[in-house]
């Protein structure tokens, strides 16, 4: 048996069904078509209501949107620093390598809008239970450069991503992961063409149905399912991708050279032994469900009780009560005391909205969404009310590590992918390698010039590197500048050091202002030493040899002036 067997057609869609097999045992299809409706607000969905109130009070929406806007809220930076120095380069030179590297990265983060990609990403993982990323080169994307083409990341739902190994949510470990996409006929025919099949292939590529819970998708009927294949060759150790349709190949089995599958997976929850986890949004929907019945019921009782009755007397009022403003009502004979009667309405527990609000303010405590936390407490004490907004983001800690954990596995993607498809390029790097000083002895090693970069050298490049990902909130941005400030004003760091540190953003053009702060530093530094050498009398100056120079030098051999 050979260790790696190409993947065909039937292949691959079998694998497939296996993971769609899984999946629909998990009852994951149905889960998060439930889960998506509720954060939406269709929270009556199949509910033969025939007439009667359907409300729709959707707290769980604002308790799930503070747990994402409170794992998302920060301005999280990646960075990569050199550990120590390899065998062919110094710790100097990583670390010119690592400045480079952070501003391609930086560049890459701005060009997908990463920060508002995070949030749709962790807004999944909340609601549907899991998150993916998908990352490739697009060629067709302009650069500038010999290598055209640039990194693109992508959200893929939980719904179209099967792992090879599905009890498992490690990533990298996986025997193979393939992509389910819906993509419309024409775009798939091109696709076809663009890799070389044939007009009959081309031909044999039809519209077909996404049996799975995709409501939005059966209202279009040109499309057609393709699925991307990606697994690990065992020998090689490197990424291979093969794409096809139910009957047609679009893409043959190609080496992509990368090393890390371009995918990432967030678990809001985790469950032992499964690939899926569990969304917070999951736990919630019987609360809600409680919730909105209690006021459909209230409402109904409102609606048939909360007014008055008239009550009369039938065989003396023969035709009947007239309701009419000003209307006679005619009477048979007798007192008319007794002929009506206003009847009280019912009234209403007040038990019922109590219990109401204490199960949404249990639910929202529960879950961290405090009323402190989200803002609806009184500011009397901002010292307690800061140390208790901490306190009840405390249990989305762990899932705000995790997001942390994604972002870090997708920054040793976009190296992965720097170190195979981005060639030589023009780039940014501080110094010179061909010399060590400018005239008038200005050293170069701060200062940035455009050099070529070979990314292929990166290979060695991530065994010497640390990722690091955290919050840079903007208080502590505001407090470390106050803390500059003050530090430059008493004289205790000089301009050098002060914009050495400052945050990114704060000062347009930093880099430059820092090349002329070092560049004066350097001149003053010089200035001050001319003084303490020695001054060389005339005669003691010595003369340099030729031509223009042989009467002077005849002249004092001679003894003369």
């Amino acid at each position: 048996m050979t260790k790696n067997k190409k993947p065909t057609v039937e292949s691959v869609w079998k694998k497939y069904n296996r993971g769609v097999e899984f999946k629909q045992q998990l009852g994951l299809y149905d889960t998060v078509q439930e889960n998506e409706n509720f954060f939406i607000g269709k929270q009556w969905e199949g509910v033969q209501a025939n007439g009667l109130p359907t409300p729709v009070f959707n707290f769980m929406k604002r308790v799930t949107m503070f747990q994402v806007a409170t794992i998302t809220s920060d301005n999280i930076a990646a960075r990569v620093t050199p550990l120590v120095a390899t065998k062919d380069r110094s710790k100097l030179e990583l670390e010119r390598i690592a400045a480079m590297v952070n501003d391609q990265l930086s560049m890459v983060f701005e060009r997908n809008k990463i920060p508002a990609l995070l949030r749709v990403y962790a807004r999944n993982a909340a609601v549907d239970g899991d998150s993916c990323t998908y990352t490739y080169f697009d060629t067709d994307v302009p650069n500038g450069q010999d290598v055209p083409g640039e990194i693109v990341t992508e959200i893929i739902e939980n719904t179209r991503v099967h792992f090879g190994n599905p009890n498992s949510r490690d990533v990298q470990s996986q025997p193979y992961i393939i992509f389910s996409r819906r993509l419309p006929l024409e775009d798939v025919q091109w696709m076809a063409e663009e890799n070389g099949c044939s007009e009959a292939e081309i031909e044999n590529i039809k519209p077909d149905e996404d049996s799975f819970y995709s409501e939005m998708d059966s209202l279009n009927d040109r499309r057609v399912t393709t699925l991307l294949y990606l697994w690990r060759d065992r020998e090689t150790k490197r990424i291979h991708k093969f794409e096809c349709t139910h009957d047609v190949v679009i893409s043959k089995d190609t080496d992509t050279k990368l090393t890390l599958y371009p995918v990432t997976w967030l678990c809001w929850d985790y469950i032992q032994d499964s690939m899926h986890g569990q969304a917070s949004i999951t736990g919630l929907i019987p609360n809600q469900v409680f919730i909105n019945r209690l006021f459909a019921m209230t409402m109904i009782s409102l609606m048939t009780t909360a007014y008055p009755k008239i009550i009369y007397d039938k065989t003396r009022l023969p035709g009947g009560w007239d309701s009419r403003v000003g209307a006679a009502i005619a009477v048979n004979g007798g007192d008319v005391t007794n002929i009506a009667k206003i009847m009280d309405p019912a009234q209403i527990s007040p038990q019922i909205a109590q219990f109401i609000e204490l199960a949404i303010d249990y639910t929202q405590n529960f879950l961290g969404a405090s009323d402190v936390a989200m803002g609806d407490a009184r500011p009397d004490n901002t010292s307690a009310i800061v140390a208790l907004q901490r306190a009840a983001n405390t249990p989305l800690e762990l899932t705000k590590q995790n997001l942390y954990q994604s972002i870090e596995d997708l920054c040793k993607i976009h190296l992965d992918q720097m170190r195979a498809f981005y060639g030589t390029r023009v780039v940014e790097l501080k110094g010179l390698e061909e010399a060590a000083e400018q005239p008038f002895g200005i050293p170069l090693d701060d200062m940035t010039f455009m050099q070529e970069f070979d990314f292929s050298t990166l290979k060695d490049f991530p065994t010497a590197v640390r990722t690091d990902v955290g919050a840079s909130s903007y208080w502590s941005e505001i407090a470390s500048m106050q803390t500059l400030d003050n530090l430059l004003m008493q004289g205790k760091i000089g301009l050098v050091e002060y914009l050495e540190r400052v945050p990114s953003g704060y000062v347009s053009k930093r880099q430059e202002l820092l090349d002329w702060a070092k560049q004066q530093q350097t001149m003053a530094q010089m200035a001050q030493m001319a003084p303490m050498q020695p001054e060389q009398a005339p005669e003691d100056l010595p003369i340099r040899p030729g031509a223009g120079n042989g009467a002077l030098q005849r002249a004092i051999a001679n003894g003369g002036t």
